[in-house]
């Protein structure tokens, strides 16, 4: 059994765990390129439809279940029973599982703009390795070495992932110091002008103004506060969990609201949609890179500095923004090579596993578990950067069934609350007392989890892309009959 039983994760420690997990500049300046300051509007309604009572629900559950190891398996099977936990939570450790595999790859993209100021991955190369090769090898070394480190215990996970939302925190107040410099040195002229109230809901993105490509950029903006479930995998780790887990979901779902609204608004002051935004080197893989470039860039400005100055300090805040970006990305990934896994073989009945899958090492962690997860993984990296095209078309149809796999658990955990409700469970954090109108909650907040998965479907095919279409409406559903397959015949072969 496990030695490591201290209660490490405290509020703080939550919160930055939150913010490491679900915030990223990305999303801004994604939102940004796409919606300009018209973006602010759509987050906020994510954050409130979406994201705050998702939030507030999974509180509940965590204060309930606050010393379950199991995290939302634990949740779905104390609600609506084991069999259909097993199935909601194996779709979502699926997605996750993919999420790895790519994380894992782009991590040096990053990196090399931490570097270079650019992706020059496209260029490294060793002897016969090409670059897809090398990045496949060095993918495959990562996962192994925070495989390594994840198995040593919670403490080492909740410093690094702490360490990520912490930095990513500092680079917004950097943001912040820039803009506001530029702010008041420009007398609160912004660089992309305000024309009226409009301006906060039309977009100057003539892609973006149609009623189909605004529920898009509506979906993109719900699904990028999705992760927060994952923090319920360790509430057994936290201080008064019962506490702890609501207020830390509360105070980071705040933050997170808050600083995608902020961050898009003073993107505005030092950003021209038309100038720079608009051209055609700018993409949905670049434009973080461009928005900081651009900050810096447009503070020496501000400030009277040199041309050769203020490319200087645009490059520093290029790799100031990846470094934040390698943080955050390793933080995250810390967390999800350890709790979807966690969530799923240690939350699910033990005799459905073999004794060596379930056992724990003395650190406290599923430590086979977590290689077999990190095996899976580094397979499917090495099949994709050694196959040639017949892998790289597996790797994008696997990409295409993880999209909306993600949110599976929102389908489950959204639709299983007034179940959970009805069951009375003992619970110190209650949100939602009025049975009649958490009923309307739900379902609206079902309905706009469904609608942006069916809308995430159907947008291929409105793109004559039909492919994708496919493999996008397959995906939850091919892992869903897996894990009924799985769990009928483990249930068939369970130890006595």
């Amino acid at each position: 059994m496990a030695t490591e039983k201290k209660k490490l994760i405290t509020t703080p420690t939550l919160v930055l765990m939150i913010i490491s997990t679900i915030y990223g500049f990305g999303n801004v300046s994604i939102a940004y390129a796409q919606m300009s300051y018209a973006g602010m509007f759509w987050y906020i309604i994510g954050g409130i439809c979406f994201f705050f009572p998702c939030c507030l629900m999974m509180a509940e559950y965590g204060s309930a279940f606050n010393e379950a190891k199991g995290g939302i398996y634990s949740w779905l099977a104390g609600s609506i029973g084991e069999k259909l936990a097993f199935i909601g939570t194996f779709i979502w450790l699926a997605s996750w599982v993919l999420w790895i595999v790519s994380s894992a790859s782009r991590l040096w993209i990053t990196l090399s703009a931490l570097l270079f100021g650019r992706d020059t991955t496209q260029s490294w190369h060793i002897g016969s390795l090409g670059s897809t090769q090398l990045i496949g090898i060095l993918a495959i070394i990562f996962v192994i070495v925070v495989t390594w480190l994840s198995s040593r215990g919670i403490n080492g996970i909740t410093k690094i992932s702490s360490f990520g939302g912490a930095f990513m925190i500092i680079m917004n107040f950097i943001f912040i110091f820039a803009s506001l410099i530029t702010i008041v040195a420009n007398h609160g002229v912004p660089a992309q002008p305000i024309d009226g109230i409009k301006t906060f809901f039309v977009s100057p993105n003539p892609s973006f103004q149609t009623p189909i490509a605004i529920i898009s950029f509506v979906v993109y903006a719900i699904f990028a506060y999705a992760g927060m479930e994952n923090l319920g995998g360790v509430t057994d780790s936290m201080k008064n969990p019962s506490k702890t887990f609501p207020k830390g979901l509360t105070i980071g779902a705040v933050l997170t609201i808050g600083s995608y609204v902020l961050m898009i608004v003073m993107t505005g002051f030092s950003v021209n949609y038309n100038q720079v935004i608009a051209k055609l080197s700018v993409n949905l893989g670049n434009v973080t890179y461009v928005v900081f470039h651009r900050l810096g860039y447009m503070m020496g400005v501000s400030l009277g500095l040199s041309h050769g100055v203020n490319l200087f300090l645009g490059d520093l805040f290029t790799r100031l923004i990846a470094l934040a970006g390698l943080m955050g990305m390793l933080g995250a990934m810390f967390i999800l090579v350890y709790t979807p896994i966690k969530s799923f073989i240690i939350g699910s009945n033990p005799d459905l596993w073999p004794a060596r899958v379930t056992k724990l090492n003395r650190h406290g962690m599923p430590a086979f578990a977590m290689w077999v997860q990190a095996v899976i993984v580094s397979v499917i990296i090495f099949l994709v950067a050694f196959g040639g095209s017949a892998a790289a078309s597996f790797y994008q149809i696997l990409t295409d069934m993880g999209n909306v796999s993600t949110c599976a658990p929102y389908i489950f955990l959204v639709g299983a609350f007034p179940a959970f409700q009805r069951k009375d469970i003992p619970r110190e954090f209650i949100a939602f007392k009025n049975r009649f109108w958490t009923m309307v909650l739900v379902w609206f907040v079902e309905i706009i989890v469904c609608l942006g998965i069916i809308f995430t479907c159907i947008q291929p095919i409105l793109d004559h892309d039909y492919q994708t279409a496919f493999w996008t409406a397959i995906g939850p559903i091919f892992f869903g009959i897996v894990a009924w397959v799985l769990y009928d015949y483990a249930s068939k072969h369970a130890r006595a």
